[in-house]
């Protein structure tokens, strides 16, 4: 039995050896021009967002910052610049105004935050000459512009930039506001006399359905021989939520709040105000407003007793004249001054100026009659 033993464990012995033969791996190849996968790198934590980069831009090595994307854009004109911005605390929106600062190029322009022009309006070259003394734009519901030329009269253009609607008379000045009936609002003060209405309340038509005269009210000796620009050069209406409207008589150094009969309901910041400008009545029921007097100043103003609740004086001599200040949503003001426009804090930090780069001002004139007038943000 030793024998065929024997031979049974040979035979397992040669089986062994076959099969480790067959198992062992062979030379590596690589199919030619196929190049090996590349390793997996290891994901980012789930805390950590990759910014995605264009094809020219490298992927950053650190986590970077992500700050809200900037629309509409615009094209930048070399002549302004944005050199303070504080993205986080600013208030969202486009900004129009009238732009006159170039007297052969006077237009309506509207920039986003960076500065860049995103819409504009060149005035025809038949109302050129009637940018002086400061022109009014501002936005209504529709999107439309509503826009005064001093002087000439008060248009409402559309995006397409068409006239739509048109109100002539030579001695419209500085405001026009669309009221929720449809009528237009404005201020008669360019050159007027004690003869002429200071207010008219205007319909789609061109009627005159309400007027009202400074001379009912201000008929002492002291306002008889006064004039600027006009005897009242009124510069600023408001309709109020009463029915009431708020009046600015830039000459007389006052607001005046009169009923729809015309009668004076009360008198605001007589001995207080000098040439003051465009009050703009907040929710709470004070007056934020222009003070022309040494330094021009932002003023909120309590309209009961006069008091200053707030003031931001303005003390860089080429921003000299100021003319308007608005609150924004978020709480800011923004201000307008002959040189820049510029959003401020209520605990005065300047988070946004836009600004003209070179000084094309060479007089105090050319400042109150070139330089920024009006400004307003368009929210988003």
């Amino acid at each position: 039995m030793k024998g065929p033993a024997v031979l049974l464990l040979f035979i397992l012995f040669i089986l062994v050896l076959l099969a480790a033969g067959c198992t062992q791996s062979g030379p590596e190849t690589k199919t030619p021009g196929v190049p090996l996968p590349a390793s997996t790198a290891s994901p980012a934590p789930a805390d950590i967002a990759i910014q995605a980069t264009s094809p020219q831009t490298a992927a950053p090595s650190t986590p970077t910052v992500t700050v809200t994307e900037v629309r509409p854009r615009g094209t930048m004109d070399p002549d302004f610049v944005v050199d303070i911005a504080v993205p986080e605390k600013i208030a969202p929106g486009t900004t129009i105004f009238p732009d006159n600062h170039n007297a052969a190029r006077p237009r309506v322009i509207e920039v986003n935050r960076l500065g860049e022009i995103v819409w504009e309006y060149p005035l025809p070259p038949e109302l050129i000459s009637y940018t002086n003394p400061g022109w009014d734009v501002e936005v209504l519901p529709g999107g439309n512009i509503l826009m005064l030329l001093p002087r000439n009269g008060v248009y409402e253009i559309n995006r397409d930039k068409q006239v739509v609607w048109k109100y002539l008379d030579s001695k419209v000045s500085h405001d026009a506001d669309r009221l929720a009936n449809g009528n237009t609002l404005v201020a008669f003060g360019a050159m007027d006399t004690a003869a002429d209405a200071q207010v008219k309340e205007i319909d789609s038509a061109g009627k005159i359905v309400w007027s009202w005269h400074a001379k009912d009210l201000f008929t002492g000796p002291e306002y008889s021989q006064i004039q600027d620009e006009g005897w009242s050069h009124t510069n600023a209406v408001t309709r109020l939520d009463s029915g009431n409207t708020l009046v600015s008589l830039r000459n007389f150094n006052v607001i005046v709040e009169v009923d729809p009969s015309g009668k004076l309901v009360r008198t605001i910041g007589k001995g207080l105000l000098e040439a003051q400008h465009d009050p703009l009545v907040l929710v709470n029921g004070t007056l934020l407003l222009i003070n022309h007097g040494k330094p021009h100043e932002v003023l909120e103003l309590d309209p009961a007793t006069s008091a200053i609740l707030w003031r931001f004086p303005v003390r860089i001599e080429t921003s000299i004249p100021v003319r308007d200040a608005n609150l924004l949503p978020n709480g800011n003001i923004l201000i307008t001054e002959a040189d820049r426009i510029v959003e401020v804090t209520k605990d005065k930090q300047v988070v946004w100026q836009f600004r003209i780069v070179s000084n094309p001002f060479t007089d105090r004139m050319s400042y109150a009659s070139r330089g920024f007038y009006k400004a307003e943000r368009i929210s988003v």
